[in-house]
């Protein structure tokens, strides 16, 4: 058994020795001509200062925390947190540096042609996937190696996981939209001009956000809930199979890096010496091998390892769970309801808002039949352990499915690099066509995510009923349905916060463009250079300012609630947070997505095109949607799962002290 409890290790270190690989193979591609380079430069200078700041107040926490725990539960833990939020920043800023890095090459390659502008932009999405599924398994690998799978020591390290989740959503999500509405208010709305325009003063800052948010942001989350699936199977599946079982979930996810590596090679290989093809084609063909390679392995795995095909079933389910979740969020934000929110922006913003606010709560019916499906489903084969293995089955392939995620804003840097260096319109067009297909595979990525999380944060909160020793909630005891109605609450109020933190620093944004836009002189003309350095200070100020409070909430309500009514109570309000935040999430993502691609459908010349009075309300609901799907929303599926960690880890300290 000792080698197989090595299998985190080894598997995290050959898709850490394949990201190096593939890192040297998207870097020797050319960054294109000075003024690409100079741009592209800017964006990696306020990206990088802007994580290294976060992490400055950020590592502040992470001591404290670390002391904390060391001193009432013992030191291995503390250092496996300590690991888990180490690994987890590096994974980020790795990453997101190689993506910034990416950005000016995928637009030097669609000057050649469209295939190799894609094949740029998803090998460095697939470096930060792979970093993030390879440091995970790797790092939660070897202390489940060290430890000898102690539950404890595990727990740490996903709290570790999900606090710097929650730090990089908020904080990141908050610097990205607050330049994102800076530049799209004054500059398209007002000003009149193009997206990613060179005289806007807020474009840096904006490509910088797609960066901190949408990059660093997503792996951070992704990396959170691969790291709380895998442990919580892991917890869990010692109870029916021993041993066997707490190492299952590692080979599982083993098998799912190497799958992933290959349908990364089947990719690149399916591309070569293509002139023209269909980027959503071409994507989803990689990530269907890898699945397909993963399920073969895990059918022979559950037969021979654990004697059974129950948790091939159960992986199999969540695979496609996700896919269909997936699938559902593609139609929300790219089909029909998009066309019919378009039509609406002809009456102008308010029956957009309201539409766009009707699809996204149309779109939470359906996600959580499936999810509720997957659960029933998982519980009657395997338990608690089947509904853990259904997360790890959505994010087995993690190292391809985040590619596909990070792939976007790389692509919309690229077109903005294109628009910024002043390159050949056919350029522009091109980028625009892998910019297009990433604003779908963004929103599938936040289904995903949604989905995972929802499973994860249902296995978290069985494990923490064990470790407490609750048998039974009685939703009749009032101090478990007060637990559940300020559970159900907590969503919204974080919400609140985060977005009124988008608000404020966007007020501040859009006063700062409009002064420039006055004050400059020949800056419209395009004979004077803009101030980008302003905007992007404007944006991280308000960021590091405002992203620390929504995140304490999720770390201290746990204990704040256990002292005033007891581990029931805190139970009851780790249901009402997943119940309220699973749907609040998914209605958030999928109307920001929704307003988004009505705004691009009208850019394409339906209802009068950009500048039309169409387009200027699909701006406006774009703009509203902008906190809704790239910073509240997402850092709710973190939300949910911190919470209940920090229930697992703190709580039974507290019983020991004061019960």
């Amino acid at each position: 058994m000792t080698i197989l409890n090595l299998s985190g290790i080894v598997f995290g270190l050959v898709g850490i020795v394949f990201t190096i690989f593939l890192t040297f193979k998207v870097l020797e591609n050319s960054p294109g001509n000075e003024k690409m380079q100079k741009i592209s430069g800017a964006i990696q200078t306020g990206a990088r200062a802007f994580l290294i700041s976060e992490y400055k107040i950020l590592y502040v926490i992470v001591g404290i925390i670390f002391i904390l725990l060391g001193l009432t539960n013992g030191w291995m833990m503390a250092l496996a947190f300590f690991l888990g939020a180490t690994l987890s920043v590096l994974s980020g800023f790795f990453g997101m540096s190689i993506a910034t890095k990416t950005n000016t090459r995928t637009a030097q390659g669609a000057i050649h042609s469209l295939s190799n502008g894609l094949k740029i932009a998803f090998n460095g999405g697939a470096i930060m996937g792979m970093t993030v599924a390879s440091l995970g398994l790797f790092g939660l690998g070897l202390v489940f190696y060290l430890t000898n799978g102690d539950t404890i020591s595990m727990s740490g390290y996903a709290m570790g996981a999900s606090l710097v989740a929650l730090f990089a959503r908020v904080g990141g999500g908050i610097f990205t939209k607050a330049a994102d509405v800076g530049a799209d208010l004054v500059g398209k709305t007002e000003a009149g001009i193009p997206e990613d325009d060179p005289r806007n003063p807020a474009v840096i800052a904006d490509n910088v956000g797609d960066n901190v948010g949408d990059v660093a942001g997503m792996g951070a989350d992704l990396y959170e809930s691969f790291v709380g699936s895998i442990f919580s199977a892991s917890a869990l599946g010692v109870i029916l199979f021993s041993e066997k079982g707490a190492t299952f979930p590692f080979i599982v996810v083993s098998i799912g890096i190497i799958s992933a590596i290959i349908g990364i090679l089947v990719f690149n290989f399916n591309l070569k010496d293509k002139e023209n093809v269909d980027p959503s084609k071409a994507l989803h063909f990689g990530m269907y091998i890898a699945n397909i390679l993963t399920l073969i392995g895990v059918f022979f795995l559950s037969l021979i390892f654990l004697k059974t095909l129950k948790p091939f079933y159960v992986i199999f389910l969540g695979m496609v769970v996700g896919m269909l979740i997936g699938s559902i969020t593609e139609y929300y934000t790219a089909k029909e309801p998009v066309k019919h929110l378009a039509k609406s922006a002809v009456s102008g913003a308010a029956p957009l808002l309201i539409n766009g606010m009707a699809v996204g709560m149309e779109s939470t019916a359906i996600p959580v039949i499936l999810i509720s499906l997957a659960t029933i489903v998982s519980y009657n084969l395997l338990g608690l352990f089947g509904i853990a293995l259904a997360g790890v089955g959505m994010l087995a392939t993690l190292g391809i499915t985040l590619a596909i995620d990070a792939y976007g804003p790389i692509a919309d840097n690229a077109g903005g690099i294109a628009q910024m260096a002043e390159l050949e319109p056919y350029v522009r067009e091109r980028t625009d066509a892998l910019d297009a297909v990433g604003n779908t595979t963004a929103a599938i990525g936040k289904g995903f995510a949604i989905g995972s999380a929802a499973l994860t944060a249902l296995a978290l909160f069985a494990s923490y009923t064990k470790v407490v020793n609750l048998e039974i909630i009685d939703l009749a005891k009032s101090q478990v349905f007060i637990g559940a109605l300020v559970g159900g609450m907590l969503p919204f109020l974080f919400s609140s916060m985060a977005m009124k933190a988008v608000g404020d620093a966007a007020e501040i944004m859009v006063e700062e463009v409009r002064r420039q836009f006055r004050e400059i002189v020949g800056l419209m003309e395009g004979k004077a250079d803009p101030d980008y350095s302003s905007c992007v200070a404007i944006a991280t100020k308000g960021a590091l300012k405002k992203m620390v409070l929504p995140s304490l909430l999720a770390v201290f309500m746990p204990i704040i609630m256990f002292f005033i009514l007891g581990k029931e109570a805190v139970a009851g309000m780790l249901v009402g947070t997943t119940v309220s935040g699973v749907m609040l999430a998914i209605f958030m993502a999928n109307s920001g997505g929704a307003w988004d691609n009505a705004k691009k459908y009208i850019e394409t010349g339906e209802f009068g095109g950009k500048g039309s009075f169409a387009h200027k309300a699909a701006v406006i609901g774009d703009t509203v949607g902008d906190p809704f799907k790239d910073t509240a929303g997402p850092a709710i599926n973190i939300l949910i799962k911190l919470m209940s960690i920090v229930s697992i880890v703190v709580i039974p300290i507290l019983i020991k002290i004061f019960q």
